[in-house]
C-alpha cells in the first residue's frame, strides 16, 4: 500500500530569490550582487543519492532525467547493485537518500537495521519471474518441469540477488525438487537463500551470478542453456528471449519496496521524488516500457 507523501513546497526564501534576481536583471545589478545570488542558488540546489536494485538501472536513468527537467532536482551517481549488497553498503556507512530493493525481505532487513524510515515505506513495482534463453537458442515453451528433467544447464542469481531467491523458491516446487532449502520449506514458504542443488536433477548444472546482468550474459553467451530472471530484464538487456514463465504460486510475490533512508538530508524532497515515480504519467510510461508494473 502506498504511503502518504508530503509535497515539496517552494519556500518563501526561494521565491524571494527569484524576485531578487529578476529585479537585479532589470536594474543592471553589480557583480557582487550577482555573485551572492549565484551562491544562494548553489545552496538551494538539491541533489539526491538513490540506491536501487540492479534491474531498475535503465528505466531509472530515464526517469531521473525527466524529473530533473521538470523540477531542477539532480541526482548523484545512483548506485545499482543487488539488493543485499545495497544493504551491506548502508551497513558499512554509505550515504543514500532513498532505497529501492527488489524484494520485501531485503527491505525488511533495511528496516530492522534502521537504514530506512519505516513510515515512508511502500511497494513501488511488481515483476514476473521468467525463463530465458539466448537470442539464437532454438528452445521454446520451457516449463519448470522441463528444467526438473535435468536436461538443461541453468543460471540463477546468488543469495544476494532477489531474482535468484525467487528462482530457487520456484525450483523447490518441482517434482523432483531442483533446489532443497536448508530448513526443508518450499515455494513461498522458503527464503530461497540457504539451500543446495546437490542431490537434485540440477546438481553440477547451475551457474550462480552476482547480478541479473551476469545471469543474462551466461544465457546469451551459451555458457548455459537457460536462465531465470525478471521479465523486465528481457527489456533491459535485450540479449535474451523469454521461453517460459515461473507460475506465481511457486514463489513469493515479486515486489520492489521503496523508502526514504533514515539519514537522508532531504527527506521531504526524497519523498516527493518517490511519489512522483508512482504517479507521474511520463514516469509511468517509462516504467511500463521497461517491463515494470506499478504495485
Amino acid at each position: 500500500m502506498k504511503a502518504a507523501f508530503k509535497k515539496v513546497a517552494v519556500s518563501a526564501a526561494a521565491l524571494a530569490l527569484v524576485s531578487s534576481v529578476a529585479l537585479t536583471g532589470c536594474s543592471g545589478g553589480s557583480p557582487s550582487s550577482s555573485a551572492e545570488a549565484s551562491s544562494s542558488d548553489a545552496q538551494n540546489t538539491v541533489q539526491l543519492q538513490i540506491f536501487a536494485a540492479n534491474s531498475l538501472s535503465k528505466a531509472m536513468e530515464e526517469v531521473q532525467a525527466i524529473y530533473t527537467d521538470q523540477t531542477g532536482v539532480t541526482f548523484a551517481d545512483t548506485q545499482y547493485e543487488g539488493s543485499g549488497t545495497l544493504n551491506e553498503m548502508l551497513g558499512g556507512g554509505a550515504y543514500a537518500d532513498a532505497l529501492i530493493t527488489a524484494s520485501a525481505s531485503t527491505m525488511d532487513t533495511a528496516e530492522e537495521e534502521g537504514y530506512i524510515d519505516p513510515a515512508t515505506r511502500f511497494d513501488l513495482f511488481t515483476n514476473d519471474l521468467v525463463i530465458v534463453a539466448g537470442q539464437d537458442s532454438a528452445l521454446a515453451d520451457i516449463t519448470l518441469e522441463d528444467i526438473a528433467s535435468g536436461t538443461y544447464t541453468l543460471a540463477v542469481g546468488d543469495a544476494n540477488v532477489p531474482a535468484g531467491n525467487y528462482a530457487k523458491q520456484s525450483l523447490s516446487t518441482t517434482t523432483p525438487p531442483c533446489w532443497i532449502s536448508a530448513d526443508g520449506t518450499t515455494g513461498k514458504d522458503c527464503s530461497g537463500k540457504d539451500g543446495t542443488f546437490e542431490g537434485t536433477p540440477l546438481e553440477g548444472k547451475v551457474t550462480e551470478g552476482s547480478s541479473v546482468g551476469n545471469v543474462c550474459n551466461y544465457a546469451n553467451s551459451g555458457d548455459v542453456d537457460l536462465a531465470m530472471v525478471y521479465s523486465s530484464d528481457v527489456y533491459r538487456f535485450g540479449n535474451v528471449k523469454q521461453v517460459g514463465i515461473a507460475p506465481d504460486d511457486t514463489h513469493k510475490a515479486i515486489l520492489y519496496p521503496a523508502a526514504v533512508c533514515a539519514d537522508s538530508a532531504y527527506p521531504e524532497e526524497t519523498q516527493a521524488f518517490l511519489e512522483w515515480c508512482f504517479t507521474n504519467e511520463e514516469a509511468i510510461k517509462v516504467w511500463q516500457e521497461w517491463g515494470f508494473e506499478l504495485a
